[in-house]
């Protein structure tokens, strides 16, 4: 006589196992009809924000053969990309427009259409708050909008850098609501954006990917999805680690950049060229990695990415006083570019700053691009404005200052001519971005007083009594 119990147990351990052929064979259907359509590149891509991050991916997956669909609820964006026409200076409109003649991209504020996508990429922006907090209103905002539309076999991916746990913690949640379950049905994975707007040696294709799911199946479908684009992926143990390394990268550059800047202060009061000193010092082939000093961070990433973390530390009762203090350093630049700016017009021009008129050169965020988010400049504008000093700039990749989220006042002020009677009614020119095509010659030439704080000047060999560095 066979006991119950036994019998019961072993009926459910057949029952539990039939279930997890059934989801086997559920969760191998969906993923091998998706790897397929990758190999095949009968996929649709979906690309959620089509800014800086998400127009040059977009582009990328256009031209391996893919199908992409491009939402933005910008209908200025929309239009513009619909008809060939490109507002991202290092994505031409030969590009779109060849991408467009063969179908390959299109731009829409309709999200239902995302609901075609095998695919769908989100790229949209990740601020801080007034209170230095993350903001992943827009990331949230994604999601709710998408879970209306997603279907099985579907990959989603996060690209907007976050704190570790965004993915777990705030993703998983809102997709489960659709009903489908994550890892069988359709699958969810963190990649973070590697885009260096102006670097013409890498490219979205060229730069390693970082890929990390919470399941097997998801981190299968985001490899074989960068995979067929990026020339490497480098896939990780899961979303959170994925969320970190990026985060790391870039509080790297924070912590190293604040350094520098440090110095400058020091080495400074002391007399000496900090930038002769990373100068010399980077020949050393081993132990050293030159950065370099400046009027402030700028860029979407490094001022605003290791906040995120620092957010989350305290979660777990965790310090991050380096990353803390970095921030505080590269924050005080442009007010110690103020300070040389009002010092240099009082002890060559006998001007008061509060009287004196500036010509800033370069309000892009970093040289020979059109990008202007989190940019120093605008903060020194900011400062200078509030010291009545009567200040034009010139960009020549930044004809008109857009719209911004904090400095809507300053949007469709327009860039001045660079000539010498620009140069000769300023008291002092100031370098805040050291873009290639600017005449610095000119400059030497004709202005009154230069505070560098790029050293352009020596490195083109413009140098002057005439000439504060900053």
């Amino acid at each position: 006589m066979i006991p119950m119990v036994d019998s019961q147990v072993e009926m459910g351990n057949n029952l539990t196992f039939a279930n997890d052929i059934d989801n086997n064979i559920d969760k191998s259907k969906e993923i091998d009809h998706f790897l397929t359509r990758i190999k095949n590149r009968t996929a649709s891509i979906g690309i959620v924000g089509l800014g800086y991050v998400g127009l040059p991916l977009a582009a990328a997956f256009a031209r391996a053969g893919f199908r992409v669909i491009g939402f933005d609820l910008d209908g200025y964006k929309v239009e513009t990309l619909n008809r060939g026409d490109s507002y991202i200076r290092h994505i031409p409109r030969e590009t779109l427009q060849e991408l467009r003649a063969q179908s390959r991209f299109v731009a829409t504020n309709d999200s239902t259409e995302l609901a075609a996508a095998d695919a769908i990429l989100l790229c949209v922006p990740t601020p801080l708050t007034r209170q230095r907090e993350p903001d992943t209103t827009l990331v949230e905002a994604s999601i709710r909008m998408l879970v209306d539309h997603v279907r099985p076999g579907q990959l989603v991916i996060l690209e907007s850098t976050s704190y570790p746990g965004t993915t777990a913690e705030v993703i998983d949640p809102i997709i489960g609501k659709s009903g489908l379950r994550i890892g069988t049905d359709l699958f969810v994975a963190y990649s973070p954006e590697r885009e260096d707007p102006g670097n013409e040696n890498f490219s979205t294709s060229s730069i390693p990917k970082i890929v990390g799911g919470d399941d097997a199946s998801s981190r299968k479908a985001a490899e074989a999805l960068y995979g067929a684009v990026v020339h490497q992926v480098v896939s990780v143990s899961g979303s959170r680690t994925a969320e970190a390394i990026k985060l790391t990268e870039n509080i790297f550059r924070s912590v190293n950049i604040a350094l520098v800047n440090e110095l400058k202060l020091t080495y400074g009061a002391m007399g000496i060229d900090v930038w002769e000193v990373i100068e010399a010092a980077k020949t050393k082939p081993f132990g050293f990695m030159p950065f370099y000093p400046g009027p402030g961070l700028g860029g979407h990433c490094i001022p605003i990415d290791p906040f995120y973390l620092t957010w989350k530390a305290r979660e777990y009762e965790a310090r991050t006083r380096f990353i803390e203090l970095a921030g505080e350093i590269n924050t005080a630049m442009p007010y110690h570019v103020v300070v040389r700016l009002g010092e240099a017009l009082d002890q060559q021009r006998g001007v008061a700053l509060s009287r004196s008129r500036v010509l800033i050169i370069g309000v892009a965020y970093k040289k020979n691009v059109d990008d202007m988010r989190e940019s120093p400049a605008i903060r020194l504008i900011e400062i200078l404005r509030g010291r009545n000093v009567t200040l034009e700039y010139h960009d020549p990749h930044v004809s008109e200052i857009p719209p911004t989220r904090e400095h809507k006042e300053l949007a469709g002020w327009l860039s001045s001519p660079l000539n010498v009677r620009t140069v000769e009614r300023s008291d002092a020119v100031l370098i805040c971005t050291d873009h290639d095509d600017v005449d610095y010659g000119l400059i030497a030439k004709y202005a009154k007083i230069i505070v560098d704080t790029r050293n352009v000047m020596e490195r083109l060999g413009q140098s002057s009594e005439r000439v504060v560095k900053a």
